[in-house]
């Protein structure tokens, strides 16, 4: 299992976490929402579980609980600038649909 990170994503979080001044890494994971299922949610983690899986990609650690692994498996999580438009991209291999708005998948 592993999650990747490309180096556009990972300068990106290495920036957050240097103007917040503390942080082990990004933890990645999955919640319930919206009108297909799931959503994703990106928070700091201050400390890292011993049943967090660690993957560590140009120096930024994600950080995955065992529950959310599963959705996650082969996912690639990019950070895109369109327009006025930037924001991070999840590339999930596992996705079968998604809602019309894009705040949810299923999978």
């Amino acid at each position: 299992m592993s999650i990747s990170l490309t180096e556009a994503a990972a300068n990106r979080v290495r920036t957050f976490l240097q103007k917040r001044g503390r942080g082990a890494g990004l933890r990645l994971g999955v919640r319930t929402s919206g009108c297909s299922g799931l959503a994703y949610v990106m928070e700091y983690a201050d400390q890292i579980e011993p049943t967090d899986e660690v993957f560590e990609e140009h120096g930024v650690k994600l950080i995955v609980d065992k529950k959310s692994l599963v959705y996650l498996d082969g996912t690639q999580v990019d950070f895109t600038k369109e327009g006025l438009n930037e924001g991070f991209k999840f590339n999930n291999p596992n996705v079968k649909g998604e809602c019309g708005c894009g705040e949810s998948f299923t999978v």
